[in-house]
């Protein structure tokens, strides 16, 4: 009989403290049960299509009512720091968006993670919005100027991983370059001996 080992505890996360950044890509994670899914539709066998389909469904619905019993615990305790760290953790996060347990909307998800780029890049990056129309999230930004085109294309690939973890829903993040502000007049000194007119 086979039999099904789970991960030991932290198998999931890298070598390190709490804190480190997870190992689990919960963006690709997602797009690759997406992919296995489709493989499992197009299974010639009926039976084992149907089975496994019917385990998929059961293991995420498992999984789904017991974050809604964890979240339900920790409102009942009102222990809102526990919340916030769930919120905080990208695994977590990421579940709870996918089994729509997230207390916060996309939106203000993508706003927090703006605010913690800023932290580390400096101002300069706006949300011009957020929209969900045809079922697909599209994330608008406008982002300064940042010198030259490697170290643009550097905050912009930062800016855009931290929105696309913080809301994995988001199919795609499209980014406009604010336009460069003219440099200042430069005013010099008079060269001696010219008179003035």
């Amino acid at each position: 009989m086979r039999s099904v080992r789970a991960e030991p505890r932290g198998a999931a996360r890298r070598e390190g403290g709490p804190g480190d950044a997870p190992a689990l890509d919960v963006r690709r994670a997602g797009e690759r049960a997406e992919a296995l899914i489709d493989e499992l539709a197009a299974l010639a066998d009926p039976a084992a299509r149907d089975k496994a389909e019917e385990l998929v469904r059961l293991l995420v619905g498992l999984y789904g009512a017991g974050l809604e019993r964890m979240l339900g615990v920790v409102v009942e305790c009102d222990a809102a720091e526990v919340l916030r760290r769930f919120t905080a953790d990208e695994v977590v996060s990421g579940l709870l968006v996918l089994h729509d347990l997230h207390p916060l909307g996309t939106q203000e998800r993508v706003r927090a993670a703006l605010d913690g780029v800023r932290g580390r890049l400096g101002d300069g990056v706006e949300l011009l919005g957020v929209d969900r129309g045809g079922g697909q999230g599209v994330v608008r930004l406008r982002i300064a100027g940042h010198g030259c085109a490697s170290t643009r294309a550097a905050v912009t690939g930062a800016v855009e991983h931290a929105v696309l973890a913080a809301a994995p829903e988001v199919a795609r993040v499209e980014v406009e370059q604010a336009a460069e502000a003219p440099p200042l007049l430069q005013i010099g000194r008079r060269p001696p001996g010219e008179a003035a007119p």
